[in-house]
């Protein structure tokens, strides 16, 4: 069954003001109540990653394990023994330094994988043949197969081709361009049945310093992945092929490289707030030097036509 595609308004959330006059003090919790709230916390998101990830619900199935064996073997050594809460927190310690968990940067590529797109574009030569032009990278952004990649990928093709992360391929026809953001909307010809669409996320709240990860075919190699952090906001760009300057990009350091272009810049919660488009090298090499860019994902959505934020 096909996905739609999802929106996140995530942001950061501000503290809660505290009551007034002599209640705030009657109105706070005590130290018991708030190490009990902060233990569900720590489960809860545990519970929420392992059910994301299979390599955490393999761990937490080992400390449930664990946790079971303990119970066992206090019951017919000692006699029935309730489980305190340092037992818990000795089994997830010996779980998390003997299990080999993913970083966070694994897990938002993970997440991302199923929606990015190998991008191929042709031309004919002189007796007509499809001859391989350039490769890029899209992201799916409906379930209908609409795809967001960079124009200069797909510029002056006369053909182009889609590999999606099932290994399906399709042809695609040119929706719709926004040349002032070097932007693309691709409509694939053919849609594989567990067709994944991306989560796209504001960049109201992005800050320098935010993680990222960019994921695409730098070199046609792929897909690949990089991490890095947001470096700035509101950047400016023009290309030593382009004649028209990009404004209000974002700035980032996750490696990127020919190829990456059209690949989605995306949160450590694996939600898509931009679309690589450029990097900058002082030299006359298009390689990275540490300062990619991408187009903010409410310019890029727009192109396709869908809502803003």
């Amino acid at each position: 069954m096909r996905k739609p595609a999802l929106y996140s308004r995530s942001a950061r959330a501000a503290p809660a003001p505290a009551p007034a006059g002599d209640g705030a003090a009657a109105a706070r919790p005590a130290p018991s109540q708030v190490g009990q709230v902060s233990r569900r916390s720590r489960w809860r998101a545990g519970l929420a990653a392992a059910a994301v990830n299979p390599r955490l619900m393999w761990a937490a199935l080992a400390l449930l394990g664990a946790l079971l064996l303990a119970s066992v073997w206090q019951l017919s050594a000692h006699g029935p023994r309730a489980l305190t809460q340092k037992d818990i927190d000795a089994a997830v310690l010996r779980t998390l330094t003997t299990q080999n968990l993913p970083s966070r940067a694994a897990r938002a590529a993970e997440k991302i994988r199923p929606a990015v797109v190998r991008v191929v574009s042709y031309v004919k030569n002189k007796k007509g043949e499809d001859v391989e032009h350039g490769v890029g990278t899209g992201v799916v952004i409906t379930d209908k197969g609409v795809i967001l990649t960079n124009l200069h990928v797909v510029q002056a093709a006369q053909t182009i081709k889609l590999v999606f992360a099932d290994g399906s391929e399709s042809g695609a026809n040119i929706a719709g361009v926004q040349a002032q953001h070097d932007l693309a909307v691709l409509q694939a010809l053919v849609i594989p049945d567990d067709f994944h669409a991306a989560t796209l996320r504001t960049t109201a709240d992005l800050a320098p310093g935010d993680e990222v990860v960019a994921v695409g075919f730098p070199f046609g190699i792929g897909p690949s992945t990089s991490a890095g952090v947001i470096s700035g906001l509101g950047r400016a760009f023009k290309s030593p092929e382009g004649e028209q300057e990009i404004n209000n990009l974002i700035q980032f350091d996750a490696a990127a490289n020919p190829g990456n272009s059209g690949g989605p810049l995306v949160t450590m919660d694996g939600e898509v707030v931009g679309i690589v488009t450029g990097i900058l090298n002082p030299t006359s090499h298009r390689t990275f030097v540490g300062i990619g860019f991408a187009v903010p994902i409410e310019s890029a959505a727009g192109a396709a036509g869908l809502p803003p934020f």
